[in-house]
């Protein structure tokens, strides 16, 4: 019998092709993990930042209605209905009217004077961006606070007394939370709240993630120690340097089977052609009663071989290539005409659109939708377009104007992912919203975090002193239904009712919920009753 001589040329070949793509694999799985070690760091330092952004909104808006209220005065009964609207929102500790250069006439709780060390000139508080507040640290005994102050005349101001809580900076993963510190401080570098596991432990050669307000003089800080990151988060090394390893042996296979291939844009242009992309719907519901109020149209991609494609595998790439109206725009049309006769059955259900800043901004679009919805002769009272925050808003004028448009002609609108998204609550006055919709991470964790609840608590009463409702996504458990109950939230979505579904399975919840509710709000309804 003969023997065959091995191929060594292409051993070799799969052998450094291997090597070179497990080399690469090192490199590169150091590489994501350090960017999404970063990227997790800087999320957590942003959630910081919005959160004391929160506290200054709701600060201002509190002051605002006393101004409103004509109770910006040192009268007995303006102060009596002063100390009850402080006592009302427990996130301010006190309320006090100052003269034009900053010091005190008198307080709703004047006992608190007392835990004052010092109070500061007009001329050393810091002005936002807007120069509608001025923010300045005030000095206390037991901890600092921070002061927010409004103009109310020529003659007086309204200063709010707002508690830096440490709890609310409380966001470390337990792996890291004793390395690490959490710091709130004012722009020119005056602390004002910082949280660490071990206050008395220094931390051994910290590395700094940093971000600044771009509404306030507010900037927060996370402080880590650098050893600890080599083995946080670091799960994905050894799938990444496998996928490497097997790259490598197999690019030659690879390389002489391949073809032109024309790539993920070109399948997204086919898709939408064959009209590919689906709504699927998910129930918004009232969370005392359980009835279902609407939905939020959502798009899967179903392919001729009946598989499903997950959203997070061509949204973003349709709107990084600019498919997304079209996609959005198909989707509609699916969605008006499937649920038609459910909207003209029943003229309160709302069906929410979502919608990117880049496309609600673009030439046409409100005559577009209005013409869509026209045609399928459904009222547009019952349309709600949901603005995602995840996207920067850079022309706030332009979209403002857009809202107004869209409202002059019936239709609602709210602004999606509140609480994570780029823009503060300030912003959010000017865009002229029906309703707010609070994002999953704070649902995540309002039974787990007292501050999430007192965040919550706070967009609650921001969004009824603005006249606009309340929706809460991502409500996956019983418990955190009775939470946002009882923060004072009225309606929700998530997969504790019902995961985005397709239109059959919809209607056959829609038909069940019309004949009783759910375990899970039957419950709470009752133990809210009791």
């Amino acid at each position: 019998m003969r023997l065959h001589r091995p191929n060594l040329p292409f051993a070799a070949l799969v052998l450094a092709s291997t090597m070179a793509f497990g080399l690469a694999g090192h490199f590169a799985a150091e590489a994501v993990i350090h960017q999404q070690q970063a990227h997790q760091l800087n999320e957590l330092t942003e959630v910081v930042l919005r959160r004391s952004e929160f506290a200054v909104d709701f600060a201002a808006a509190s002051l605002d209605d006393l101004a409103r209220r004509n109770l910006a005065s040192c009268d007995p009964s303006a102060l009596q209905a002063t100390r009850l609207h402080v006592y009302q929102r427990s996130a301010i500790k006190d309320v006090r009217l100052v003269k034009p250069d900053g010091s005190v006439i008198c307080s709703a709780y004047s006992e608190t004077l007392e835990f004052d060390k010092g109070w500061v000139d007009r001329r050393d508080m810091l002005p936002s961006h807007d120069s509608a507040l001025s923010l300045f640290r005030v000095e206390q005994f037991g901890g600092d606070a921070l002061g927010v102050l409004t103009d109310v005349n020529d003659s007086s101001a309204l200063v709010a007394i707002v508690g830096i809580n440490a709890s609310l900076f409380d966001i470390m993963p337990a792996e890291l939370r004793a390395h690490s510190e959490v710091r709130l401080a004012l722009s020119r570098g005056e602390k004002l709240g910082a949280f660490q596991t071990d206050a008395g432990k220094p931390l051994v050669d910290p590395v700094n993630f940093d971000r600044s307000s771009a509404h306030f003089p507010l900037h927060a800080t996370i402080r880590l120690e650098r050893a600890v990151l080599s083995s946080w988060n670091n799960e994905a090394y050894w799938p990444i340097l496998a996928v490497a390893l097997g790259l490598g042996a197999m690019f030659g296979i690879l390389l002489a089977r391949s073809r032109r291939m024309e790539g993920p844009v070109a399948d997204l242009d086919r898709a939408l052609a064959a009209g590919e992309f689906k709504p699927y719907y998910q129930p918004i519901f009232d969370l005392r009663t359980g009835q279902i109020r609407g939905c939020e149209i959502l798009a899967r991609w179903l392919r001729r071989d009946g598989s499903v494609v997950p959203p997070m595998n061509f949204i973003p790439l349709a709107e990084s290539s600019g498919r997304i109206q079209a996609m959005t725009w198909q989707i509609l049309e699916s969605a008006l005409a499937e649920l038609r006769p459910l909207l003209r059955a029943d003229k309160n259900f709302k069906m929410s659109l979502n919608v990117v800043p880049r496309q609600l901004l673009s030439a046409g679009f409100v005559e577009t939708l209005r013409r869509k919805v026209l045609t399928a002769r459904v009222s547009a009272r019952q349309i709600v377009v949901e603005i995602t925050e995840r996207d920067e808003l850079d022309d706030l004028a332009g979209a403002a104007s857009v809202v107004a448009e869209l409202r002059d002609h019936g239709f609602r609108v709210a602004i999606d992912d509140v609480g994570v998204g780029h823009s503060g609550l300030s912003r959010l006055k000017g865009l002229g919203a029906d309703m707010i919709k609070i994002d999953k991470f704070f649902v995540d964790t309002i039974t787990v975090d007292a501050s999430t609840t007192t965040i919550v608590e706070m967009l609650v009463a921001l969004a009824r002193d603005l006249h606009m409702t309340v929706i809460a996504e991502g409500i996956e458990t019983e418990e955190q239904l009775r939470a946002l109950v009882t923060s004072g939230v009225e309606e929700g979505q998530g997969y504790l009712v019902a995961p985005p579904l397709p239109l059959a399975k919809f209607n056959e919840l829609v038909e069940g919920r019309g004949v009783a509710q759910s375990d899970a709000a039957a419950a709470t309804s009752t133990a809210l009753v009791a």
